[in-house]
This record gives structure tokens, sequence and C-alpha cells, in this order.
């Protein structure tokens, strides 16, 4: 009996109001949704529970009465349909989601993309680990058999005992790519490199600015990887030399994340490779986890900050755009780790150096992220402001010390009328 599943076949394992999880960017499985929405008029109150969602969609632009969307870190195919009330957004801490699904969802079915079966009856979850590999055997599974979906290491191994059945779209994997590296992003990079030594775990992810870091790494050694979402520079590291994890508390000589997300280098590269494993975001984004890895540094971004220290990270101009993800993850995790080192950086303005991203106070409508008591680090092009443990009106100097020199006599005057600077 064969487990490849019919259209048909598919809609007859949706029951009335089920609960539909699919997982974050290249996880998504576009063949089943596809059948999702043909066959839509035989569904009644479904819902697909998703962060990050690649593609924009009717049922995501709320077309269809039967089939919802219901988002967890918006993207640009979701963005715009939660500015316009269209869509529910659920706040998260990255690491919380498994168990936000177990309590707030009936969790009646997950729907990913997998690789190919292997000899032994295992696909794996490829580019995956995130919130689904932690049910697999515990809740029904849809595969979508993809061909270039790489084959990967980890806790993101599923037989074919344990699923319901597949279908299969074999594309290739929607790719991300960085944009370039600018002088700024360059020179807050620069302020990071002198803090990160030889045998260093890092959590980085992808965009100019880590770019920039990891341009910066490649003369390092033994650095070890712990990171939410992998990225291409990743490979370059490893490429180098200074990436061999020798010196990690966990997981010692393995490049540990919960998802890749990058270029067909980065696909590539993790094809078959026992060194890098996929491991579930409760275990790689759990604070406790991130501490047991004494020399974490994490490298992270935001779109503002106020004087008090407080980052805005999921919104932009008081409107949302993201969502928490993993930074306040790894902004705790650091915190107790033994030799923790946290960074949040951004340019020190926005709109052609006609906004000052360092503020009095944040843009209303903004949304904190990471609070004052959980910052480290602030990094800008003019240099790091070290926040840990300071006063309130000291934070506001070193603040202000990193800001645009256009903004600072306006800021240092704003702080001492509010009381903040005395």
């Amino acid at each position: 009996m064969t487990k490849k599943l019919t259209p048909q076949e598919v809609i007859g394992l949706i029951d009335d109001g089920a609960d539909l999880i699919v997982p974050i960017a290249n996880g998504e499985p576009i063949r089943l949704l596809d059948i999702l929405e043909e066959q839509v008029e035989q569904l009644n109150n479904v819902k697909i529970h998703q962060m990050l969602a690649l593609r924009p969609r009717p049922y995501i632009q709320g077309e269809f009465e039967q089939l919802k969307h219901v988002s967890y870190f918006l993207s640009g195919a979701t963005r715009k349909v939660y500015q316009q009330a269209k869509m529910e957004l659920v706040p998260n801490n990255f690491h919380e989601m498994p168990r936000i699904l177990q309590k707030t969802t009936n969790m009646s079915m997950i729907m990913t993309v997998a690789s190919p079966m292997d000899e032994h009856g295992y696909f794996t979850l490829g580019t995956q680990a995130d919130y689904v590999s932690e049910f697999i055997g515990k809740v029904p599974f849809i595969l979508e058999v993809n061909d270039q979906m790489p084959r990967t290491y980890g806790h993101n191994q599923i037989h074919i005992s344990q699923i319901e059945g597949y279908v299969e779209q074999h594309a290739p994997l929607t790719e991300e790519i960085a944009p370039p590296t600018t002088d700024k992003d360059l020179l807050i990079a620069a302020s990071m490199i002198e803090d990160i030594q030889d045998g260093d775990t890092l959590q980085i992810g992808i965009g100019s600015v880590p770019n920039a870091v990891i341009s910066m790494l490649k003369d390092h050694r033994h650095l070890g990887i712990h990171t939410e979402m992998l990225p291409d520079g990743i490979v370059d590291l490893v490429e180098a030399g200074a990436v061999d994890g020798t010196q990690k508390f966990t997981n010692p000589g393995k490049i540990v994340a919960t998802f890749a997300y990058g270029s067909k280098k980065l696909y590539d590269f993790i094809d078959n490779n026992p060194v890098v494993e996929f491991l579930p975001v409760s275990v790689v984004n759990d604070p406790r986890e991130i501490a047991k890895e004494k020399n974490i540094v994490s490298i992270n971004s935001t779109t503002e900050v106020d004087l008090f220290g407080q980052c805005a990270s999921e919104t932009v101009a008081g409107k949302y755009y993201s969502s928490s993800g993993g930074q306040i993850d790894f902004a705790r995790g650091v915190r107790f780790a033994e030799n923790g080192k946290g960074y949040i950086c951004m340019p020190s303005t926005a709109k052609n150096d006609t906004l000052s991203r360092i503020k009095l106070e944040l843009a209303p409508g903004s949304v904190v992220t990471t609070g004052k008591n959980d910052v480290d680090n602030i990094v800008t092009e003019y240099g790091i402001a070290r926040l840990h443990g300071v006063s309130i009106s000291e934070r506001a100097k070193r603040l202000i010390a990193i800001a645009h020199p256009d903004f600072r006599e306006e800021l240092l005057f704003d702080a001492k009328r509010r009381g903040i600077i005395i």
C-alpha cells in the first residue's frame, strides 16, 4: 500500500475546525497549500498557523471564509494583510512556539516539505526543525516530498510509518540574498570584532551587518555556531577554518541551528553534512540551553532604541513589520551565560540621515522587543553603548554618544529636560 496521496485524499484527512501547522520559510509546502485552496469548498473553519510565510496566497489575503491564516511572524506575504486588520498575529518568543501551539490549537495536522525517503524509510525536514520537529511521532504529518530539499541531520528525521501520507512537488528552494555591505555596516562590525574571542560560540543572523561581522572573523579560530537561523556566511567561516566547534560546551564539533535560510550555496553545504544539526527551536532558543554555552555571543538588529535602552525591533514607524522572533531568547540566554555577550545593532539614522534611530522615546505605536533590563550592548557606526548594570542617566549618556552627531545636542537637551540625565 502506497502512502502517496491524491488531492482528494489530502482533503479527506482535514477535519472541520482543523488547526494546520506549517513550518517557517522553505518548510512551506507549495503543493499542499495549492490543494487546500483548490478544494476550499470542501473545508470548514480551517486555520493555518505559520511563522514567516514565503508566498502571498488568496487564503492569506482573506479570500476564503473556510480557510484562514494565523501569523506568528510577519513577512512580505502577510505584512500588509495584517496592517489592513484582515489577519491575526500572535505574539511569541520563538522558543515558546511549540508550547503555544499545543496550548492554543488542536494540533490537527502538520504539513511540511521533506527530502526524499532513504533506504531505511526516513525522510528529513531538510532546512527545518523549527517548531514542528518536536511533534514527530506525536502529531499527524503530511509531507510534501521535494527532491531539491537537502537531506540533513539532527532531530528532524521522520519515518514513513509516522506520516499520514505524502505528495510530491519538486522545485528549487526560495533563496534569500543579503543586501550589499555598506561602509556603515563595516564600522558597526568593527566595533564588535575586538569583543569576539577565539573559541566563542556565535548566534548570528542574516543581513548586511552580520555579513560584515562574518567577513572580519575569518582569521579567528575554534569558533562555534549555535544560532536560530543558519545564514550563508557560516559557509565562508567554515571554509576559512574559523569554525570547528571544538570549544563548544553543548554539541561540541557541531553547527547547531533550528532552520537555514540563504542561497543555494548554503543549501548545498548542509546537504548530507553531518556537522550541521537541526534541533527543535524549544532547544536551540531556550535561554537555559543558550546559557550552557559559557562563551556565547549574540548579534541581532533593531529599528530604534530609546534613551532607556528599550529596543523596538518588530515595528517600523509604529507599524508592525515582523514580530519578536528569537531576539529576547538570546538576550536572556547570554545574560545567564558565564561570559555571554549580547549586541543589538543598527545604523544611527534612517531616511538619509534625517531621522535618528536613537530617540528620547520610541515612535508612537512602537512595540518593545528587548526591554531595558535585558539589553546588553547597543551598537551603531559610532561605537558600542555598554548598558548592562549602569544607571538610567549613564545609559542615556552612552546612547547619545553613539547617536549621529547631528542629533546629539538635541538628545542631550531633551534628556536633561525630562530628568533622564542628572
